[in-house]
């Protein structure tokens, strides 16, 4: 990056948040991280004693958003940049997925990142500049059965993105919506919420599927490092992309999704211009 910059990013403890606080560490940023435990906020620090700076949050707790990003301001200095990065994914069949679950994926992957963009906003609009970038998933552009909770939230965010780019451009705030492949992180291990099996309808369908992501866990064609210097190089842009795809298997199955939407829009045409009049 050309000039160093100040980045707030949600949920530094593992994952695209710990590879991207890592990269803009050694490009001599600073990052202030958000993590749930104490434990992780002293490792966190170690890191970089002088650019590393860790703050206790749960995403799920909006009420202490605005607080927190007062206090970054006044005792760490401007937020340049925020990064939505903190979520999960919940896998299940949506029949037998009980809506708390929903409800849980949305507080934490949805309200949480907006909760943070209303805290952020009114600096980065006194200001006139900022970046702000809300990490969704190639699941905000394509689906697969048993993870409609969590696609359903990323295309949320995709949706809310975009507008909010519209929205804050005339304040030079720029608004980029990342959407991530299959990548080296925890989200299909550890990381993933997974719904108990109940109905034996949905066992042909969705078992292979099940087993398939927890066997290619941790073996994912992408690299967290090389998605964190992509980010890195989208923040130094002049005129930064408001969605950016990270992987050639998302790049893969989008374009898929996106001929197959035009092939199906396109022989149902007559039917859609019928209603005018």
């Amino acid at each position: 990056m050309s000039s160093s910059k100040t980045l707030l990013i949600t949920g530094v403890s593992s994952g695209f948040g710990r590879a991207l606080a890592q990269e803009a560490l050694a490009a001599g940023h600073r990052v202030v991280g958000t993590v749930r435990h104490t434990e992780a906020k002293e490792a966190f620090e170690t890191l970089s004693p002088n650019h590393a700076f860790a703050r206790l949050l749960d995403v799920t707790d909006a009420n202490a958003m605005e607080g927190l990003i007062a206090e970054v301001e006044q005792n760490v200095g401007p937020v340049d940049v925020l990064v939505n990065n903190a979520g999960y994914g919940q896998e299940g069949i949506l029949e037998e997925s009980p809506l708390d679950a929903m409800r849980l994926q949305f507080d934490v992957n949805v309200f949480g990142a907006v909760a943070m963009i209303k805290a952020v906003l009114p600096y980065m609009r006194r200001r006139r500049r900022g970046h702000i970038l809300n990490i969704t998933s190639m699941g905000g552009f394509i689906t697969m059965p048993g993870i409609a909770y969590y696609c359903g939230s990323k295309f949320a965010l995709e949706g809310i993105s975009e507008v909010l780019g519209k929205e804050v451009a005339p304040f030079g705030i720029a608004v980029t919506a990342v959407a991530p492949g299959s990548f080296r992180t925890d989200w299909a291990g550890r990381s993933m919420v997974r719904t108990p099996r109940a109905i034996a309808d949905y066992d042909a369908l969705f078992d292979p599927i099940r087993k398939a992501r927890e066997e290619k866990s941790g073996n994912q064609l992408g690299d967290p490092a090389k998605a964190a210097r992509a980010i890195l190089t989208v923040i130094d842009s002049d005129a930064p992309p408001a969605h950016l795809l990270l992987g050639s298997d998302a790049l893969a199955l989008v374009r898929d999704k996106l001929e197959t939407l035009a092939a199906e829009i396109d022989s149902w045409e007559a039917l859609t211009c019928s209603t005018d009049g």
